[in-house]
């Protein structure tokens, strides 16, 4: 069984360090954990749109290997993230070249991954070792991997005129997105600006303009998109330490990224205001659903994405009530249960389960992160002491949340 451990997690947040396109002028800070959240939203948009023909058995297998495929170019990139994506390809169409780099690479990563266990350690190794350029996993993270670095392109393009490689890079980014244009969703994306799928997912990745904490100094300073790709992360690891079974582990991953998509269109309200008054509490929450359905759920309906929208309202709890509340569907219906009926009774796909308490840890582990790294870098406040030790002295009573072992996980970073 895997072991989530302290070095596991700092791994996954170390992608707020890591700046992106730092040989242009940029008009902020663009970081790889960023990239990695808008880039597996526009998975989750392809994998949805071209699974539905698929039966469920294969459609969920298609699903492991898109967020596993994820995860693991994520941790590739970690380690060879300042490469130029020009040096990077070149290296890459010399097998021999690559392999050596992926075999580097896989040396530093194993250390902070054998925790997980062989298995996992062997599926990676296989994935960049041997990898199926013509799978369909492997086609659509790349289609979204192009998308989001796109999109960051277009962020900085006019900001760097004139520039020799600004008309070659871009035509790069379109080329490789047309090969895959056989798959349905892609071209929307491309035209992302004229297209109400294109829309949506631009609309996803302009959650990197929203800084956490915005009234409280910290390095580094994480945005609201880099958080729920944490988030997901986090939960996928821990859905794996608990056994849980494929389309849980799923809907985990996709929950955790979108579960802070209505702040899309309220911002960032931080806890103490919706925590002070149950009527304020519930007011800000009728408000962001009304939003939601308004600016994201009837736009994609009206133009034939019924089943996006279906997919993101399971993932958001619009009919449970929260995105932390423990659901399944039974009886056709998305239903409100409890961790223990879900780990009782209802894990296993075809009830299409995910977790709530589970979610909410993890949501709680990546503030604990983002006040940790930040006291360790220096930067003191009220705020971030506060944060530190409330979430620490939460979990001293209940040490044990959704099945996981939280105590001793927080005391590793004492």
């Amino acid at each position: 069984m895997p072991v989530i451990r302290k070095s596991l997690l700092q791994l996954i947040f170390s992608g707020s360090f890591m700046k992106r396109w730092n040989d242009k002028l940029r008009p902020m800070e663009l970081v790889e954990v960023d990239k990695q959240a808008h880039k597996m939203i526009a998975a989750w948009i392809l994998f949805t749109l071209n699974s539905e023909k698929l039966d469920e058995r294969e459609k969920i297998k298609l699903g492991d290997e898109i967020v596993e495929g994820g995860i693991f170019e994520y941790l590739f990139r970690m380690v060879i993230t300042d490469i130029k994506p020009p040096v990077f390809y070149r290296i890459k169409e010399n097998p021999e070249h690559y392999r050596r780099l992926t075999e580097w690479v896989l040396k530093q990563l194993r250390p902070r991954l054998m925790p997980l266990g062989g298995e996992f350690w062997e599926r990676l190794s296989r994935y960049h070792l041997n990898p199926d350029e013509g799978s369909l996993a492997r086609r659509i993270l790349n289609a979204a991997h192009m998308y989001a670095s796109y999109s960051e392109f277009k962020l900085l393009k006019h900001l760097n005129q004139p520039d020799g490689e600004l008309a070659e890079i871009e035509q790069s980014f379109i080329d490789r997105m047309e090969k895959c244009s056989d798959l349905k969703g892609v071209s929307q994306l491309l035209h992302s600006e004229s297209t109400p799928l294109g829309r949506f997912a631009d609309l996803c990745g302009r959650l990197r303009f929203q800084t956490r904490w915005s009234q409280t100094p910290r390095v580094p300073e994480t945005s609201v998109l880099g958080h729920v790709y944490i988030v997901a992360a986090f939960a996928w690891f821990f859905s794996m330490e608990k056994g849980a079974c494929s389309a849980r582990r799923q809907n985990n991953f996709f929950t955790g990224l979108f579960h802070d998509i209505p702040e899309l269109l309220t911002r960032d309200i931080i806890s103490p205001v919706k925590k002070s008054d149950p009527t304020i509490g519930n007011l800000i929450k009728e408000y962001e659903d009304q939003e939601v359905e308004s600016r994201i759920m009837v736009p994609l309906k009206e133009n034939g994405y019924e089943i996006i929208a279906s997919r993101l309202s399971y993932f958001l709890g619009i009919k449970t009530g929260s995105e932390f509340h423990a659901a399944a569907i039974i009886d056709g219906t998305p239903k409100k249960i409890s961790t223990e009926e879900l780990d009782a009774r209802y894990n296993d796909d075809s009830y299409d389960p995910k977790d709530g308490e589970l979610l909410k840890l993890c949501d709680h582990l990546a503030a604990f992160l983002e006040a940790y790294n930040s006291l360790q870098n220096g930067i003191t406040s009220a705020h971030l002491q506060q944060a530190y030790w409330r979430i620490s002295q939460s979990y001293l009573d209940n040490p044990v949340v959704a099945g996981i072992h939280v105590g001793p996980l927080l005391a590793d970073f004492e």
